[in-house]
């Protein structure tokens, strides 16, 4: 046995039948003479897009790939999986031999080696509802004062496109019949499968689905009911690995031609694909489809990922993209960064994530039961219905003016850092009535001849030894969720922010040399010297009132 293998080796390395078979991109270098009709590519939703952007009706990224570039391809190559009109390439699988051949043709401008490994950026927990679950279900929407949009915004008229694993029972549960009702499941395809059927496999995208406008015997799971939904499968619950940006960047072209206004995709793409200094918002091939995306009108809401325990730490790609609404956790029993939820900035030190929502909620899984989610997979979803009642609440916003809005009604814009972005956002900045309260100071910064700033809360806003209050329950349930420091603790959620100072150090450069999160246990919080922030500006948040100081 032993010899007969020996000589099969080395048979194969003479005659090459066991040449290496490796994935790539490869780009073409023109479009010349291709033929295009918007009218009859585009869903009407997608040119009303275009026209409300001052976006032309064809551009160049719209062009389809040329049919002669694409068969030599086809013809040299052991099998093409895939390609893309944006960015003018073909995915496929080559073999050693013939890669010099292929890289030769005059219309290949270059040829890219494909690696990757996604991230399924969730766990559950299945409950009982019982008080404490009624408290969550109760608080994340109240995180983001969806009561005050309540039944008067829910998303009607804004099309949203969720890329994910599967969508089990999305077809047929009772759960989601208001979205089936009146038909506001425009299109689905499964990209992996080349078929419309996406209502099987993992139920990652159900759960998505469920915090965007899932309805719980009357009561909301997500804020955007009444939103329309592209369903699109992009991923295997299994790792396949470079298939599967390649498969995102199919499904985002397929959004933008069928009119989403909206894309939500809570997966992320880290270590086994890319190094850190390649989450610089342009660098991979799906964040910059994100951001082409972002310049076609569509707004991009994405998970921050799950790595902030891991080393990797950081966000995912197209998490890091700079026109990506990236969202990161916040832990609902202490209203601060959950400890999974991955850390900004990206690698260009653009703020990352740039808000957050709760890490851990209620929503639908497999066979429509109500479980506990964990991760940012959930924080994103949240916030993309959030989005979709704001826009349908004014939709003259472009979705970069959407974004920006976004993050100012956040809870502690201007205010940042790189675990919670600026914040939760809140529905009561777009209500007028609500949007014009005075901001009253709630500590000073003292001085002391030029030497030290000592941070001191007011009086009427200093309670001794205060933390967070929790809702007051006739028993203790139990709510089991990954945290670090509140693992098994009640589940009852506080009604008030954390009592807590935030606190960061931004350089000349405009990027944060530190940040922190400071308890409010004693009036004088922090004191700070002034050697040591010369030429840096330091700014404290607290209750609201934020305060800025350049030295």
């Amino acid at each position: 046995m032993v010899r007969l293998f020996l000589f099969i080796i080395l048979i194969g390395n003479c005659t090459n039948l066991f040449a290496q078979n490796q994935k790539y991109w490869v780009r073409f270098t023109d479009k010349d003479a291709v033929e295009f009709n918007p009218y009859t590519y585009f869903d009407a939703k997608a040119i009303q897009r275009r026209i409300k952007n001052n976006i032309p009706l064809v551009e160049y990224s719209d062009l389809p790939i040329r049919e002669d570039y694409y068969q030599e391809i086809n013809s040299l190559a052991d099998s093409i999986t895939g390609q893309t009109r944006w960015f003018n390439a073909v995915a496929c699988w080559i073999d050693d031999d013939v890669l010099a051949t292929i890289k030769n043709l005059d219309f290949v401008k270059e040829v890219v080696a494909m690696s990757g490994e996604q991230e399924i950026l969730m766990s559950t927990t299945t409950l009982e509802l019982e008080n404490g679950e009624n408290d969550l279900l109760e608080a994340q929407i109240r995180s983001l004062e969806g009561h005050l949009f309540d039944s008067l915004y829910t998303g009607k008229g804004v099309r949203i496109c969720i890329i994910d694993a599967g969508f089990p029972d999305v077809n047929k549960s009772s759960l989601f019949e208001h979205i089936r009702a009146n038909d506001r499941i425009i299109k689905t395809w499964d990209f992996k499968k080349d078929k419309p059927d996406v209502f099987r496999y993992n139920s990652h995208g159900t759960s998505v689905l469920s915090c965007i406008a899932g309805i719980y015997k009357g009561r909301k799971i997500g804020m955007a009911t009444d939103a329309e939904f592209l369903l699109a499968r992009t991923e295997r619950v299994t790792y396949e690995g470079i298939a599967e940006e390649e498969d995102w960047l199919e499904a985002v072209e397929w959004a933008d031609k069928n009119g989403a206004d909206m894309i939500n995709s809570s997966l992320g793409y880290t270590k086994a694909a890319h190094f850190l200094e390649d989450m610089d918002g342009n660098t991979t091939i799906i964040s910059r489809a994100a951001n082409l995306a972002a310049r076609k009108g569509i707004l991009v809401v994405n998970a921050a990922g799950n790595e902030g325990r891991s080393e990797w730490k950081y966000v995912a790609a197209p998490g890091d993209a700079d026109s990506a609404l990236t969202v990161g956790g916040i832990n609902p029993w202490t209203g601060l960064h959950t400890s999974f939820s991955s850390y900004g900035p990206n690698a260009s030190h653009h703020i990352k994530p740039n808000v957050c929502a709760f890490g851990h909620a209620l929503g639908f899984d497999t066979f429509s039961v109500l479980t506990e989610l964990t991760g940012t997979s959930f924080a994103s979803p949240l916030v993309a219905g959030f989005a979709a009642c704001v826009w349908e609440k004014d939709t003259s916003l472009t979705n970069m003016e959407l974004f920006e809005e976004i993050e100012k009604s956040a809870s502690l814009y201007p205010y940042f850092d790189y675990a919670t972005g600026y914040g939760v956002p809140k529905a009561s900045y777009f209500i007028d009535s609500l949007n014009n309260e005075i901001i009253t100071p709630t500590f000073k910064v003292d001085t002391t001849d030029d030497v030290e700033l000592k941070i001191r809360i007011y009086d009427e806003f200093f309670v001794e030894n205060k933390w967070v209050t929790p809702i007051k329950a006739k028993r203790r349930f139990k709510f089991f969720h990954v945290n670090d420091y509140f693992n098994n603790q009640s589940s009852n959620i506080p009604r008030s922010a954390p009592d807590v100072l935030y606190f960061h150090i931004e350089n000349k450069y405009g990027y944060l040399d530190e940040y922190q999160v400071i308890a409010v246990n004693r009036k004088e919080v922090l004191t700070l010297f002034y050697d040591q922030y010369e030429g840096k500006t330091l700014r404290f948040s607290y209750r609201g009132y934020m305060q800025e100081i350049k030295l």
